[in-house]
């Protein structure tokens, strides 16, 4: 066995896990498991979101160290599903390098996902949440020709050249605040203000911050404040591009107002957690159950709310009540929990609360940036401990069983 050529095809599984999506603790744990199926004596890796560090001890005594870095990561839960896969194959028959190569160059040259699928999943996302927000007919055209013309056309032209967070997140947020305010200046539409925050949901890192403090929960603290610090930069050039457009046409966001009718809710949450599943790239299948699961993650935020009324609480709630509800279809589809988790969260996901805070920073309302940063830490807390509940308990269903 060459030592050398097997740790550089491991670190390779590693680093496109990463740059798929997945959790780098739980990337860690796939490398350790892969490497330690080959009785390698003594293992050490690191990893976080932009480097990941190995060190192994072979059979001869030899010390192997590789370092690699990861210079862009994003979504893609189809690579990341085959990646799991193939990472629980290497385990249980510890096949060569050269087969290992031969199957991890079949990942990589999976079929992408047709450009209609990522048009229809952006419709479903910002269109989905701006009635959510409580967009009327009018305002739901207007989000649709957007999100059409801007979000994806025009944003999938402008990430061949612009590589830089802010600067992209600057861009198409002034085009698309500018496109809906225009338009309401024209008579289409009659709230702009919840068109915009609808839209801004498919481009705002709020996950990043709930991951963070999930990730500092669970001690890897580089890993989450790296999470914390993305999702902080990309919501500065979201903000920004807004408040650009917003001054040429005078316009104002004015306080989030959720729609009232319940039901549309629901359904509008389940659309776009699904739509939010095929923007990350996940199976057809998978992303069904995922709108299932946003459905589910509001339904029980809304139950909670009727007995106890208390938002941190409320989210707690919900946030147990998804993770279980990955947990389960992570066992039913045998694919990582993480494209359940992350994606039917989306409907308690304090983007707004972002966006909001940074909004209000740009404005010098250093009033709403307080009140919204207290309320996005305190969601975010709350999802965080919801997950780590149910955490704890699989962990002890699983003690009990052993």
């Amino acid at each position: 066995m060459d030592y050398e050529l097997l740790l550089n095809e491991i670190i390779n599984i590693g680093k496109e896990m990463i740059k798929s999506g997945a959790e780098t603790n739980r990337v860690e744990d796939s490398m350790y498991r892969m490497l330690e199926s080959y009785d390698i004596g003594q293992c050490s890796v690191f990893a976080i979101q932009s480097n990941i560090q190995v060190t192994i001890r072979s059979k001869d005594g030899t010390f192997i160290t590789q370092v690699r870095r990861v210079h862009r990561t994003g979504f893609n839960y189809d690579r990341l599903d085959y990646l799991n896969n193939l990472s629980r194959y290497i385990c249980r028959n510890q096949p060569s390098v050269a087969e290992i190569q031969e199957k991890y160059d079949g990942v990589m040259s999976r079929k992408k996902q047709p450009a209609y699928i990522e048009y229809l999943a952006s419709l479903m996302g910002g269109v989905g949440f701006g009635v959510y927000f409580g967009c009327d007919l009018e305002d739901t055209l207007v989000g649709i020709v957007v999100t059409v013309l801007v979000l994806v056309w025009f944003g999938r032209r402008l990430k061949r050249k612009e590589h830089n967070l802010v600067a992209y997140n600057l861009i198409v947020s002034f085009v698309a605040t500018a496109g809906i305010f225009g338009a309401y200046h024209l008579g289409f539409g009659n709230h702009p203000d919840r068109t915009c925050l609808g839209l801004s949901m498919v481009l705002i890192s709020g996950l990043c911050v709930a991951n963070g403090l999930r990730d500092l929960v669970s001690r890897a603290y580089l890993s989450g404040f790296l999470n914390i610090i993305h999702a902080f930069v990309g919501a500065v050039g979201i903000a920004c591009g807004a408040e650009l457009a917003m001054i040429l046409f005078r316009g104002e966001m004015y306080e989030m107002c959720l729609t009232p009718s319940v039901p549309v809710q629901l359904i509008s949450c389940g659309i776009a957690s699904m739509g939010f599943a095929w923007l990350f790239k996940a199976a057809d299948k998978q992303a069904f159950y995922v709108g299932i699961g946003g459905s589910m993650t509001w339904g029980a935020y809304l139950i909670a709310q009727y007995f106890h009324g208390d938002a941190f609480i409320c989210t707690i709630v919900a946030a147990a009540v998804v993770a279980a509800y990955a947990f389960i279809m992570s066992r039913y589809h045998r694919a990582p929990a993480t494209i359940f988790l992350t994606t039917s969260i989306m409907p308690v996901v304090p983007g707004a609360s972002l966006f909001y805070m940074m909004y209000g920073l740009e404005q010098g309302d250093y009033v709403m940036a307080n009140q919204q940063a207290i309320t996005l830490a305190t969601t975010c807390l709350a999802i965080a401990f919801g997950f780590l509940l149910v955490d704890i308990a699989s962990q002890y269903v699983y003690k009990q069983k052993e």
